[in-house]
């Protein structure tokens, strides 16, 4: 039985369907998951539309006469709509292919190995030999805070906005918060963002976030460093964001994005012995089980890197414990090597260790960086910005992690990822025979 059919639950149910369970998957929303298809393909759709029209107020150095864009809030819903529905219509019918029965209704625990479905035939109690669940997550909204969906929204609310901002204050400079940032100011918004620490994104590299700042800067994006707020009102037409130290920003809108909670309150897991920490997550061990063997936890529940990768990751993990497979070929998940990426402009994408916390922990590493502003494509593509960055070890010349700023990261860090993965050295990807010209040079020149 798998409650939740979002990444972790769809790659599960596929997995242990062909490797012969009998498979019953629950869904209350939307097959594909909630968070993935209302918050992470509408947002990367949108971050790619701004994208492209910041490009075009670039290719003046292109040798091309600059031309204005406007954005269709019309043509730009159907677009987002059109993308979630091929997706969650693919997966629909991949679990249809392997066997898998989807139910369309919630499900909740009412026993270690019963589980009550509730759907348009009623309520009905289903015995189960597993369970995992993936229930996903669902963005944090503070006592402070009070959206009204329409000016003061929650990240949900914004793909698209009802109306795109003239001004907006963004509210947490994690990976959503500077997302948020690029997209509306890439929209033509004047933009805020409240800062409670000292740089943006203070869980990456400093050199990283200060590439960010810098560009942010650039698009005239106003940066409240260690303000904290503390309160969100509408005032008429305005937004009025309060904060701790006294500083108070106004504009048309303001968004939340401070991170989100699991969704793990209505599911009634005490009455099957399962335990969650303090914040509501299911507490798991090496193989996603909870403190009931037999019950499993997978994404943005399991407590773990909330990524859609992991997710999936995890989800197949436990599709292979359940059917056995970890008594004979089966690799457990190393979370340290997951590889990551922001959708900013420019990209930033991260694997492995960083060199802050090797630095931490007084470790000895290699830390070679060049930018792209000496590779031939980045120049071509009129985007010198960012750097690639590999850390390796000295002794072995093992690649231990890496981070890259700049155009197409999140695609350009899968070669550190597997380099990372598989235990390759820097001379394994200085060896290889790489396209030119391309950004990938970079990789290698950075491995030399």
């Amino acid at each position: 039985m798998i409650i939740g059919g979002g990444p972790a639950g769809n790659t599960a149910a596929t997995y242990a369907a062909r490797l012969g369970a009998e498979v019953t998957m629950v869904e209350r929303d939307v097959i594909g998951g909630a968070a993935h298809l209302w918050d992470c393909i509408p947002s990367k759709t949108m971050i790619s539309t701004g994208g492209a029209m910041s490009f075009s107020r670039r290719i003046g150095g292109m040798g091309l006469e600059q031309s204005d864009v406007a954005v269709d809030a019309e043509g730009l819903t159907h677009r987002i709509e059109t993308i979630k529905s091929k997706l969650s219509q693919g997966t629909t019918q991949l679990l249809s292919s392997q066997g898998v029965r989807l139910v369309m209704g919630t499900a909740r625990m009412v026993g270690p190995h019963q589980v009550e479905i509730s759907d348009l035939d009623g309520v009905r109690v289903v015995e189960a030999d597993a369970v995992l669940v993936a229930t996903g997550s669902r963005p944090r909204i503070p006592a402070w805070c009070h959206p009204d969906h329409e000016r003061i929204l929650t990240t949900r609310d914004c793909y698209p906005p009802s109306i795109f901002p003239d001004s907006i204050t963004v509210v947490g400079s994690g990976v959503t918060g500077v997302e948020f940032v690029h997209m509306f100011s890439s929209f033509g918004a004047q933009v805020t963002l409240v800062v409670s620490r000292q740089q943006v994104l203070p869980a990456k590299d400093p050199e990283v976030a200060a590439v960010l700042e810098e560009d942010f800067l650039r698009r005239g994006v106003r940066l409240l460093k260690g303000a904290r707020a503390t309160a969100i009102e509408r005032e008429g037409a305005e937004v009025v964001v309060r904060c701790d130290d006294g500083r108070v920003v106004r504009s048309t809108h303001a968004v939340l994005a401070i991170g989100s909670v699991p969704n793990t309150d209505s599911l009634n897991l005490e009455s099957a012995g399962v335990a969650l920490d303090e914040g509501g997550y299911i507490t798991i061990g090496r193989h996603c089980q909870s403190n009931v063997p037999h019950i499993y936890a997978a994404g943005d529940v399991s407590g773990k890197l909330p990524l859609s990768s992991v997710a999936a990751m995890q989800g197949r993990k436990v599709a292979e414990h359940v059917m056995g497979l970890q008594r004979v070929a089966h690799r457990h998940l190393d979370y340290d090597k997951a590889a990551s990426a922001i959708f900013t402009e420019p990209e930033i994408a991260d694997v492995g260790l960083a060199e802050a916390e090797a630095f931490a922990v007084g470790r000895k590493i290699r830390v070679t960086k060049v930018p792209f502003s000496a590779t031939p494509k980045a120049l071509i593509n009129n985007d010198p910005r960012g750097f690639v960055k590999i850390i390796s070890d000295p002794a072995t010349g093992v690649v231990l992690g890496g981070s890259i700023v700049g155009r197409h990261a999140a695609e350009l860090i899968s070669v550190i990822a597997l380099a990372v993965t598989a235990n390759l050295k820097v001379s394994d990807i200085v060896e290889s025979l790489l396209v030119h010209p391309a950004l990938s040079e970079a990789l290698a020149e950075a491995a030399e």
